[in-house]
This record gives C-alpha cells, sequence and structure tokens, in this order.
C-alpha cells in the first residue's frame, strides 16, 4: 500500500477590517424596536381579520372542534405574513414614535 502525501490548503489571513463588523448597540436597539413594531402590528391585523371573520367555519363544510381550535394560528400567521409583505403602515408609524422617544429618554 502506497502513502500520498498529506496536502494542505493554505489561506491568507484575514485582515480585520475584512471581518464583519457587530452590531452597535443603537443598531440593534433600533432592531429590536422595528422587530417589536411589527409584532405589534401584526396582533392588531390579527384582531382585525378575527373581527372580519377570517377563520371561521363556512357553513356548508364545517371543519369540526380542530378547525375551531386552530383557526386562530391561522389567522395569527395570515397577519404576520401581512406584516412581513408591507402590512397597512402601521409598524413604521410605531416604530418611528419609539425613535423619538428613545431619542428624547
Amino acid at each position: 500500500m502506497q502513502m500520498r502525501p498529506a496536502t494542505a490548503t493554505i489561506t491568507a489571513p484575514v485582515a480585520a477590517s475584512d471581518l464583519p463588523k457587530p452590531p452597535t448597540k443603537a443598531a440593534a436597539s433600533e432592531e429590536q424596536m422595528r422587530a417589536k413594531a411589527k409584532e405589534l402590528e401584526a396582533s392588531f391585523l390579527a384582531e382585525m381579520l378575527k373581527l372580519s371573520g377570517v377563520g371561521k367555519s363556512q357553513e356548508s363544510f364545517n371543519g369540526g372542534v380542530g378547525e375551531e381550535q386552530f383557526s386562530s394560528f391561522l389567522t395569527d400567521e395570515y397577519a404576520r405574513i401581512m406584516v412581513e409583505k408591507g402590512g397597512i403602515g402601521l409598524a413604521e408609524s410605531i416604530f418611528q414614535s419609539l425613535q423619538k422617544g428613545a431619542q428624547n429618554a
């Protein structure tokens, strides 16, 4: 049995300036505020969808107890997707208000 010499790949060291920068405290806080604003808009939209009848079973075809129990999850997911696709602009208004409040604090 003949042994092959091991081959190693040598890479150039990475300069510190090429490394990704960790988010600053302000950027992390801004991301958290934006996420909370989107979460609040999704909650608002979910309630509006529930009141409009989205997720309720149709009279002709009833999904039973399981449908009643899980319809709120479907409505919440609809609301979350709506927000991710742009929503109604409520999240942006909330985010701007949160930013102003943070600047004044």
